[in-house]
């Protein structure tokens, strides 16, 4: 009886796709949107990925989230340092400049400049060039999305506006009127901001940047071997009322402000709730039409001594089968989409979470429209339909 319910189900053709349609639909934008959101939240925190080396994050009490830099006095590195259980404590500049680009136009640039001894901040994925050019005068490395795109030059410098090429080691930008010459190309993760990244030392950074008495925007502090971490921020948060993060705990503090400040989770989850409503309207209906037109069937089989259960049974497979394979084609074209485009272009990453949120409102639409198909089939009377 079984293999007679699932024949039943691709015997139906139109109703069948229709089902399929509503059930991949409302899988691929949940999904899709949630993979998009969880993407964009991602970049919002790609500096301390970025950065693995920090056990610890200090920053003014002020700052809101990873981009909102609140300078600091220079003094507050002595302090950092003078607490008992760090290892290392480094400087980080961080800040928006406008380069001057070898055409003349300008651009926005985020400008990161890393302790000029350890180097430590700088990219690990170096595509041309090595992190020791950083030593060399008025050097810079730039990663590759910015390399290609915002700071690219044109083929043909008498046409600003025509093809262009990605620009090279050796190219001079100009950065708040001083020279700054491109030493070497990093590949680094997508940022939220979507300007090109510099990196640089913390001296020549501060020297990029207009003149300003409180130049530090973050400490990175390293524990001794065996210390606590935990005990350690405590203590560097008691002894210089700054306000200490490790890594993971930055991060959320990051994703939390763009959660509650920003209409971003608002506007996912329209979109979110409007698939899950397509599938329940389109799925949910098709499917119960579907029922309806095959009553004269499942009252053939109570006449021949199938009982409720039984039939209850077949109704829930073709319920089920429905489920799996638009869940299925909808998490695909998911990810052929999140594949296909790049990712510098789409803000796509699919956590575990996301496939398990689908199939749980795919779940819930295939036992809701299973529940209402039910009830009429709990109901029918095998006279009526051979009467019919």
């Amino acid at each position: 009886m079984r293999t007679i319910a699932i024949k039943m189900l691709f015997g139906d053709t139109a109703k069948f796709y229709g089902i399929l349609l509503g059930l991949s639909f409302a899988t691929l934008l949940i999904a899709q949107q949630a993979s998009i959101f969880v993407g964009l939240m991602s970049r919002t925190y790609a500096l301390i990925e970025e950065t693995p080396q920090a056990d610890l994050w200090v920053t003014d009490p002020t700052m809101q989230f990873v981009d909102d830099t609140k300078p600091m006095q220079v003094t507050a590195l002595q302090r950092v340092r003078s607490v008992d259980g760090v290892g290392w404590a480094v400087p980080l500049f961080k800040g928006l400049l406008v380069a001057k680009l070898p055409s003349g136009t300008r651009q926005i640039c985020d400008v990161v400049g890393v302790d000029d001894a350890s180097l430590i901040g700088v990219p690990a994925r170096m595509v041309k060039g090595d992190v020791s050019v950083l030593r060399k005068p008025d050097t810079i490395i730039i990663e590759t999305r910015g390399a290609r795109s915002r700071l690219a030059q044109p083929i043909n410098p008498a046409d600003p506006s025509g093809p262009k090429r990605p620009i090279e080691i050796g190219e001079e930008l100009e950065l708040n009127e001083r020279r700054a010459v491109i030493g070497g190309i990093a590949e680094t993760k997508p940022t939220f901001q979507n300007v090109p990244t510099i990196y640089t030392t913390y001296s020549r950074a501060i020297g990029f940047a207009p003149a300003n008495r409180r130049t530090l925007s973050m400490i990175l502090v390293k524990a001794v071997d065996g210390a606590s971490i935990t005990e350690l921020r405590d203590r560097i948060a008691r002894e210089t009322g700054l306000a200490v993060y490790t890594p993971h705990d930055f991060a959320w503090t990051t994703i939390t402000y763009w959660m509650t400040q920003t209409g971003i989770p608002i506007n996912f989850g329209i979109a979110i709730v409007l698939g899950f409503l397509v599938g329940v309207a389109i799925a949910g209906q098709m499917f119960y039409n579907f029922t309806l037109d095959n009553l004269k069937y499942f009252g053939a089989m109570k006449a021949m001594g199938a009982t409720t259960p039984r039939l209850l049974e077949l109704v829930a497979l073709q319920g089920a089968v429905a489920g799996v394979l638009g869940l299925g084609i909808g998490l695909g074209v998911t990810s052929i989409v999140g594949l296909a485009i790049p990712g510098d272009k789409l803000a796509f990453k699919m956590t575990w979470h996301i496939p398990v949120i689908a199939a749980a409102a795919v779940i819930f639409i295939v036992v809701a429209s299973s529940l209402l198909s039910m009830r009429r089939v709990v109901k029918l009377d095998p006279s009526e339909v051979f009467q019919g």
